[in-house]
């Protein structure tokens, strides 16, 4: 069997570490805002080369409290991507605004920034844009469109943890940069987890109260906010594998690159890597016309694969009909024809080889 992701193998590779680590957190009781928590923050921050990590209890609410920090509501329009995990316009709602739905670049699965630029209205406070898969967006035509028109960039950077352009991560782009730490991930605990970035002192103390329940000291409450804080053993965890993610990326770039050379000259569309990042293959997705022939195929194989996303955001029962006149050709199409494949730094070059030749076989039965 070849899963979509190994996380017993990684576990069991740095086991000694995780182990201490945990025991050592129990032991020390603080299990709510702990030291661990503190030390993770100030890890990321210098992984990121950001001023401020906050971290919080998962990826949606770091969206959710960016926008509630920024001071997002009723009336604003986002700007975003119909080609993600709901997460993204989930936040959205949650603060009472309005997602606005642009079309993606087909080949890099990103926000058109053409298209942004197009949609950009009186009522626009801010795009979210999401670096799909690992492949970083077009940050700095996005910061430009975002600058001329006085709008607030925040990164979804869920799947880019250690993703870079011109070398500088992705999460310090924008003015708020939200990361998910759900096991899967590039960098993932043991359970939910996230952080947002932030650039100024101002919108970390914003983001430090409103992740708990409004308040910088206990019992004294300034604002409405939320229990969003990251527990201190999924702080722990994540602390141990913060140490190896450039190796963890550095692998899934070699797994990446071998389906590419195993792929190639067959009738799949592989990822691009548009030159304007780093990409970071938290998914290694294809396009394909024989979807379910390779699904299947490779099923009874016993190699797993999977689709994300079958049904573009716009499309949505949770949105009912409110984007029904809405067509995004490419979300639509890509939405039709992508594949994911397993991927993951523990991989080894001969399981990589074993599912491309499943697709090969595939397409020729």
């Amino acid at each position: 069997m070849i899963p979509m992701v190994d996380l017993r193998t990684q576990y069991h590779s740095l086991k000694a570490d995780i182990d201490k680590a945990v025991l050592d957190a129990l032991d020390a009781t603080q299990f709510i805002l702990g030291p661990n928590v503190k030390q993770l923050e100030e890890e990321v921050s210098q992984s990121l080369a950001v001023p401020h990590v906050i971290s919080c209890a998962s990826g949606t609410d770091a969206l959710h409290l960016a926008l509630a920090a920024l001071g997002i509501g009723p009336g604003d329009e986002v700007i975003t991507t119909p080609f993600t995990f709901i997460a993204t316009a989930e936040a959205i709602a949650y603060v009472g605004a309005t997602p606005v739905f642009v079309d993606i670049d087909a080949r890099t699965f990103n926000l058109d920034l053409a298209l942004v630029r197009n949609a950009i209205t009186p009522k626009t406070k801010a795009v979210i844009a999401v670096h799909l898969f690992g492949q970083p967006a077009d940050v700095h035509g996005l910061m430009e469109a975002c600058c001329n028109d006085n709008l607030y960039l925040i990164e979804d950077c869920a799947q880019s943890f250690g993703a870079t352009v011109g070398g500088k991560p992705t999460g310090g782009f924008g003015v708020m940069g939200c990361f998910s730490f759900f096991p899967s991930k590039n960098l993932g605990g043991y359970g939910d987890g996230g952080a947002v970035t932030a650039l100024t002192d101002a919108h970390k103390q914003e983001l430090l109260a409103l992740r708990n329940h409004g308040s910088h000291v206990r019992y004294y409450h300034d604002v409405i906010g939320y229990n969003s804080r990251l527990d201190e053993l999924q702080a722990a965890i994540l602390r141990v594998k913060l140490q190896h993610i450039e190796r963890f990326n550095t692998e899934r770039r070699r797994v990446a690159h071998r389906y590419n050379e195993k792929l190639a000259g067959l009738p799949v569309t592989t990822p691009l890597e548009d030159g304007l990042g780093r990409h970071v293959f938290h998914q290694y997705t294809i396009l394909t016309d024989h979807r379910e022939k390779i699904s299947s195929f490779l099923g009874e194989r016993k190699i797993a694969s999977a689709v994300y996303y079958p049904v573009p955001l716009h499309r949505q029962k949770a949105f009912g009909d409110r984007f029904a006149s809405l067509s995004l050709p490419a979300a639509e199409s890509v939405s039709q024809r992508c594949l994911s494949l397993p991927i993951y730094p523990e991989m080894t070059n001969d399981q990589v080889d074993e599912v491309a030749a499943a697709v090969r076989d595939a397409l020729r039965s």
